[in-house]
């Protein structure tokens, strides 16, 4: 008789939990079709998290896949004060990873530029992809891997919403906007906390972030504690949310540059994106109030 001890019932979760990230995965770039046959992926190695896990499922990947392609780790050493420079070398050396430091002082830039209590974020985004997009070109390299999870997608969609006035998010395959660059986001499915745990699991060197992550009242801070809030409160909201982004129906919208809403006519023939949604539900819950208040 097996017993079931807490050993036992541990392996049993990260076993299930490894599964599961590797298929999130896996459907992610079938999906997108985010790696081809021959394709040489930079995958950008931060020393947080969440690209630790993209470069150990995408290792895993590569083994099983039925096509074949090429990794290279690429890091950008911008040069914090106190960043372990040695941290990342010695993780990849010991997996046999082919890996390149880039060493670029955006530091230093972004403290010049931005004046003290003022959040770097943006700065400093713009520099690192100008950057990694030049090491891309130098390596190569087809595609660009980034570590961004599904959470990140939601956070960013709101961030976009609430203070840019758009609805836009963090597409899981974009290309740049000179056209020369594949920007891909394997982990668009997978879940932060999930990816936290693999991360405990595999006990991966983390390495903070000292520009950017310590700051303050950062807005997509507060987009995550309201996301948490929600996640914890309403269990399942955030799915429901994601798959909105996978569902969209620009007919309900009023962006006229997307749908001809000037040349929409009446028609004698059933129209596929007409006004149906929620109708009934509506119509029902109408009628039962009706009948209470009576």
């Amino acid at each position: 008789m097996l017993v079931n001890t807490p050993s036992r019932k541990a392996h049993y979760n990260a076993n299930k939990l490894q599964k599961r990230l590797r298929r999130l995965v896996g459907q992610a770039i079938e999906t997108f079709n985010m790696i081809e046959e021959g394709d040489r992926l930079m995958v950008c190695l931060s020393g947080g998290k969440d690209s630790y896990a993209l470069l150990d499922i995408l290792l895993s990947l590569q083994q099983h896949a039925p096509i074949k392609f090429d990794l290279i780790a690429v890091n950008l050493d911008q040069k914090q004060p106190g960043f372990p420079e040695h941290v990342l070398p010695r993780y990849l050396e010991s997996l046999g990873v082919p890996y390149r430091i880039v060493e670029q002082d955006t530091y230093s830039v972004v403290k010049r530029v931005i004046p003290e209590g003022k959040t770097t974020c943006s700065l400093c985004s713009r520099l690192r992809r100008g950057i990694l997009y030049g090491t891309a070109e130098a390596l190569g390299a087809t595609k660009i891997a980034l570590g961004h999870h599904r959470d990140d997608i939601l956070e960013t969609f709101f961030l976009n919403m609430f203070h840019g006035g758009t609805l836009k998010g963090m597409p899981p395959k974009l290309l740049s906007d000179d056209g020369k660059h594949m920007v891909i986001r394997p982990l668009a499915y997978c879940r932060e906390k999930d990816l936290a745990s693999y991360a405990q699991l595999k006990n991966f060197p983390i390495i903070p972030c000292n520009l950017c992550g310590s700051q303050a009242n950062l807005q997509r801070q507060v987009i995550k504690a309201m996301m948490k809030a929600w996640d914890k409160q309403f269990p399942g909201r955030l799915e429901t949310m994601f798959r909105a982004l996978q569902n969209v129906k620009p007919s309900h919208l009023a962006d006229s540059t997307l749908y001809n809403f000037q040349g929409l006519q009446r028609q004698e023939t059933p129209f596929p994106e007409g006004d149906k949604a929620f109708d009934e539900e509506i119509l029902l819950e109408s009628k039962v109030r009706a009948v209470r208040f009576k």
